[in-house]
């Protein structure tokens, strides 16, 4: 894949940059802000790119700010955001609109190069790619109205993991249980969440992201 990657620090930048091309990967820019990121883009349209929520002048939210610029202007260009800590509000954002080619992790998942390159491929083909801790802390928002409350314990098991981007064969690998079972579990919670008439596999992450706001 062609991937630009937007990181203001020069070590994490480079160390990336640097296993994308052991992986075989072109990396046409990498660049230290938002803004010479959205320029890179412009210039070289990539397959994927990988970009820090917080970058310079006021490091708060300009990566996930050119993050949907980019998917605006673009919607063909896979966004795989790096996060330091769970950003409820900019993942919700970012994942609200359309969740095909879209990746949310933090920053210590890259630590775990296995796991990085799994993100970035899923991404790269049009799934998705949700850090399990930021799934599970988004799942956590629940209250008495909240739809996921009517989930079991293992519809929501089911749930996190296709969150993740896993397959019906994976979660029955990760959760050993038989793929039989899985599809019964995604087909009642798909239900209990009103998406049993949604069609597409964007379903499988809104059945998540759809009711992050109840």
């Amino acid at each position: 894949m062609r991937v630009i990657l937007a990181e203001d620090s020069t070590l994490l930048r480079e160390g990336l940059v640097r296993l994308l091309l052991e992986e075989g990967h072109e990396v046409p820019a990498a660049v230290s802000d938002a803004e010479a990121l959205v320029s890179a883009v412009a210039a070289d349209e990539p397959d994927v790119v990988v970009v820090d929520v917080r970058m310079p002048p006021t490091h708060t939210d300009e990566g996930l700010r050119a993050a949907l610029e980019i998917r605006r202007r673009w919607p063909a260009v896979k966004v795989l955001v790096l996060s330091q800590y769970v950003e409820k509000r900019y993942a919700t954002e970012l994942m609200s609109a359309d969740v095909e080619g879209v990746g949310y992790l933090l920053k210590d998942r890259v630590a775990q190069v296995g796991d990085f390159l799994d993100a970035l491929e899923r991404v790269g083909a049009g799934g998705a790619a949700f850090d399990p801790e930021v799934v599970r802390q988004l799942l956590a928002r629940t209250t008495q109205v909240d739809p996921l409350a009517r989930l079991t314990v293992r519809e929501r098991e089911v749930l996190e993991r296709m969150a993740q981007g896993l397959t019906n064969a994976s979660i029955a690998a990760a959760l050993h249980v038989s793929q039989s079972a899985v599809e019964k579990h995604v087909n009642s919670l798909f239900d209990k969440l009103g998406l049993s008439h949604t069609s597409g596999y964007s379903r499988r992450v809104l059945a998540v992201l759809h009711f992050l706001e109840s």
